[in-house]
């Protein structure tokens, strides 16, 4: 061997030698920063169970679900489980707990009513949707539910259903006197979700109050502000099976005895994580005090962070988790484009934005005075458009949804109150004047559209005042849709990102996804260290005790 041929060995092992130095310090820093994560997951006040202060007290826990009538046809019972895993792998199901309940691919397996079946055909739904399949067998059978699916993909229809059949067999069984009920409750986190879900449970019944016998009569309560009270108490008063409310009005009523919870056996939290961000935990702990007995809880969301998911567990009895697609990811049906637009430029480039698709439009903006300014820029330049934001009566924020989803306005501006849930018909386009605050209400907003199975566009105008986890996060969910990354956005987003997101695909299947991204608000383009929704819970928590709002700081003083 020559001695040339000596020093190229020497060189390759000493650069094998500093490579394996590198890469043991690059994992030893990534296993502190993961185990700096937990213990500031750990340290959060907020991880209480979803219970109420007596059960706590008590501590009173349930074993075993509710037993309901409803079992699954007998020819899907005796077929293996790896049958129910190839169907679920198939459907991109994914389904945490124990006993999973089979599969039902039809409305017949479920064994619905077959004039119900008609109706839903009707309306164009032949076949149950993938959460649908899943979620309602498992409802049916009585077992507590979290339920996370893209938007658009009939998560309503998933609770409603199995409510309304549950609530007529306790009817004919024994029927409800003037003054009791409800058997089912539904708590939303706004009001105009409160109503859709109203007018949608208002249809169903109707179906079988029409019909008639053997079905019996039902009534559906919407219980939330805006609407006059004496109109609640009328139909309270004739004995109620359904109460759809908002968590403020619903407090006010219990708290006012106008109805109780005693033979109230279906609980739905419907945009449950969204609640949690808003505040409304500790009052749906208080509405909870109103329950005397065990109840079928289900939550439902687009957007369910792992954390979220393991606190709402402690709450219920031998849930089931089923998941449709990532938790917090957009539909694939809908083409997201991103623009840079100056922020005096902004308002004309919405009108250009609107003229790339026909009409109904969606344009969202983060403040009400956004949304004035927008709505009365597109007045001026004639455009029918309506507004909605919280600043405005209900009475105008309904008439407003109702002439846009009648298409006698073709665009409607509004505020993240239009975010959460609303199904508009057929929404061609999604404009995102102002990105919000977290990357979860990104995924609401732009989920107005391409639901179902109807193909939608969503844009999004940003510029340098954007949050710098919001932009890492918006790059990471374009690239989970297989989007167009516009090349500014490419460079913002690697000059800001750390090392572990720069350039790098953060959903490839063959990488381990678990310590991607941040475990507190399911985001991937941030770590959990740098979570704006985290350090805004943690200024919150500061503000409350009377400490600063500088976390970085480590001389301990005040």
């Amino acid at each position: 061997m020559s001695l040339f041929d000596e020093n190229l060995i020497e060189q390759g092992i000493v650069a094998e030698e500093n490579k394996n130095k590198h890469t043991t310090a690059k994992e030893k820093m990534k296993e502190r920063q993961i185990e700096a994560e937990k213990i500031l997951l750990g340290n959060l006040p907020d991880a209480r169970a979803l219970i109420s202060a007596k059960e706590a007290a008590i501590g009173i826990t349930y074993q075993q679900s509710i037993r309901t009538s409803w079992k699954p046809p007998r020819y899907l019972k005796r077929k293996p489980d790896t049958y129910f895993d190839r169907v679920r792998r198939r459907k991109k199901i994914d389904a945490e707990g124990e006993n999973i309940v089979p599969i039902c691919k039809t409305f017949e397996q479920m064994k619905l009513p077959k004039c119900f079946i008609r109706y839903l055909k009707k309306k164009g739904i032949v076949e149950p949707t993938p959460i649908q399949q899943q979620g309602i067998p498992i409802l049916l059978s009585g077992r507590d539910l979290i339920g996370i699916s893209y938007t658009g993909s009939g998560k309503t229809l998933t609770f409603t259903i199995p409510l309304v059949m549950m609530a007529m067999e306790q009817e004919r069984l024994l029927p409800f006197n003037k003054g009791e009920g409800p058997y089912g409750l539904i708590i939303v986190p706004s009001r105009e979700l409160a109503k859709q879900t109203y007018d949608g449970l208002l249809e169903n019944f109707k179906i079988f109050n029409d019909y008639g016998y053997p079905f019996p009569k039902m009534n559906v309560v919407l219980c939330m502000g805006g609407i006059p009270s004496h109109q609640m108490n009328q139909d309270l008063m004739r004995g109620v099976h359904v109460v759809v409310a908002t968590p403020g009005r619903l407090m006010d009523s219990l708290s006012k005895k106008k109805f109780n919870l005693l033979s109230c056996r279906y609980l739905v939290l419907d945009e449950a994580d969204r609640m949690v961000d808003m505040g409304f935990e500790d009052d749906v702990r208080t509405i909870l005090s109103y329950f005397k007995s065990q109840r079928q809880t289900v939550l439902f969301s687009a957007t369910m962070p792992r954390k979220i998911q393991e606190f709402a567990k402690s709450a219920l009895v031998d849930p089931l988790t089923v998941n449709v697609g990532r938790a917090g990811a957009a539909s694939m049906l809908i083409t997201q484009q991103v623009f840079y637009a100056r922020e005096d430029m902004k308002i004309r480039q919405v009108l250009l934005c609107i003229e790339q698709t026909p009409p109904p439009v969606l344009i969202f903006a983060e403040k009400q005075t956004n949304v004035d300014d927008v709505y009365e820029y597109l007045l001026l330049k004639g455009v029918e458009v309506a507004a909605i934001h919280g600043g405005k009566d209900m009475a105008d924020r309904l008439q407003a949804v109702d002439a846009f989803k009648s298409k006698k306005k073709d665009v409607l501006v509004a505020t993240d109150v239009a975010s959460k849930g609303l199904d508009f018909p057929k929404i061609e386009h999604v404009i995102n004047y102002d990105m919000p605050e977290d990357i979860e209400n990104y995924i609401h907003r732009i989920g107005r559209t391409g639901r179902g199975s109807h193909k939608g566009r969503a844009t999004a105008l940003i510029n340098e005042k954007c949050d710098t986890a919001v932009l890492l996060d918006l790059r990471a969910i374009l690239r989970e849709g297989k989007q167009d990354i516009p090349k500014f956005l490419n460079e913002w987003a690697d000059d800001i990102a750390g090392e572990d997101f720069k350039n790098e695909h953060l959903l490839d299947a063959d990488q381990e996804s678990d310590s991607k991204g941040c475990s507190y608000c399911g985001g991937l383009g941030h770590r959990t260290t740098g979570c704006p929704k985290l350090a805004s819970v943690k200024n919150r928590q500061a503000r409350e005790i009377g400490l600063s709002r500088d976390f970085l700081r480590t001389e301990g003083g005040f």
